[in-house]
């Protein structure tokens, strides 16, 4: 991973989540899960249940967010999110984080939330024009209020999402020189250096609402299919013909998942002077998928089995995480000079 230069700390705070609006896939695999599973032994992790957030654009389903906090807790144990060593919380039931983030809307303007990068090209890309939501144009500050509720300082984000990270640390530090002192630790972006998968259509982004991507639940069938139906090189007729690796949907995934790298390079340099045909490229990527997810299929079924265990996890993790963010949100108010009881 790269990142910005790291505070010395015995064991800094993560805190990274997931919006919960459905089940995660491999993107979510490569992208984040792998780092947060190394990163709970030696950070204090908080993996946030973004309900909340996931409102600003689901407002008109709230039942599909509700459905989805387990989905998604169920997916974090399956993957070997450990609860004794992360702590798994939801977003809608930690208040104070709703209360820092109507602070900190008065530390920033609207058209600084509007020129944010990562809310412009979300704004482009849900076709809003000016009928944008007044939750997801405000995102930022509520991100804002999520890192530093937890005072994390390590924040695990694509590379697309940097921004929000930069805009925290504005709020931050205006907080700060209103304040008088330093009340909130400024935050660093970590960003996976695999970057975002595709869809297994070739499009640019994988998600679970395009109906591309390959669910850490699917099973072999679904698996099989997807792998099937991926882009290769349209050029590339025939197996004796040579082959563009580039942009190759199939060679992005084994570069995200294809531990034998010496294998994988003289794939490619067969591919590219040809003799090497698409169906037993799709045939090893299967092979690797089929190998990824099965013990993950099979840990995610072994939980949902006792869903009561999975909502007391998130319970647990939801009240230490309250404590914490509470006591954030008192010194906030207090640092303000707020009238407190």
């Amino acid at each position: 991973m790269k990142a910005q230069e790291q505070p010395a700390s015995a064991r800094p705070v993560v805190l990274t989540g997931d919006r919960t609006t459905g089940p995660l896939h491999i993107g979510h695999f490569a992208g984040s899960l792998k780092n947060r599973i190394r990163m709970q032994e030696d950070h204090d992790q908080f993996l946030l249940l973004a309900d909340t957030q996931a409102l600003t654009d689901n407002a008109q389903d709230p039942g599909k967010v509700r459905r989805n906090v387990v989905e998604v807790a169920l997916d974090y144990l399956a993957v070997g999110i450990d609860p004794g060593r992360s702590t798994i919380c939801l977003q809608s039931h930690l208040p104070a984080l709703a209360e820092l983030s109507m602070l900190y809307l008065n530390f920033v303007t609207v058209a600084r939330l509007e020129r944010n990068p990562t809310i412009k090209d979300e704004i482009r890309a849900r076709g809003f024009g000016r009928d944008i939501p007044a939750g997801f144009l405000c995102y930022p500050a509520a991100q804002a209020a999520d890192i530093t509720g937890f005072r994390a300082t390590v924040v695990p984000v694509g590379e697309d999402q940097a921004p929000l990270i930069e805009q925290t640390n504005e709020i931050v530090r205006r907080i700060n020189a209103t304040a008088g002192r330093a009340v909130l630790p400024e935050a660093y972006a970590v960003i996976p250096e695999a970057g975002r998968l595709p869809g297994v259509d070739g499009r640019a982004k994988m998600s679970k609402s395009g109906g591309n991507a390959i669910a850490l639940s699917a099973s072999p069938d679904q698996i099989r299919a997807a792998v099937r139906a991926m882009y290769t090189d349209p050029g590339h007729l025939r197996a004796e013909d040579p082959g563009r690796v580039e942009g190759n949907v199939v060679f992005t995934y084994l570069d995200a998942f294809d531990e034998d790298r010496a294998a994988l390079e003289e794939l490619k340099a067969q591919y590219r002077r040809g003799g090497l045909g698409d169906g037993k490229l799709k045939a090893r990527l299967e092979e690797i998928l089929q190998e990824l997810i099965a013990p993950i299929r099979r840990r995610r079924a072994e939980f949902a089995t006792d869903p009561a265990h999975v909502i007391d996890i998130i319970r647990q993790g939801t009240d230490r995480a309250r404590a914490i963010t509470e006591a954030t949100r008192r010194e906030v108010v207090e640092a303000l000079g707020l009238f407190t009881l």
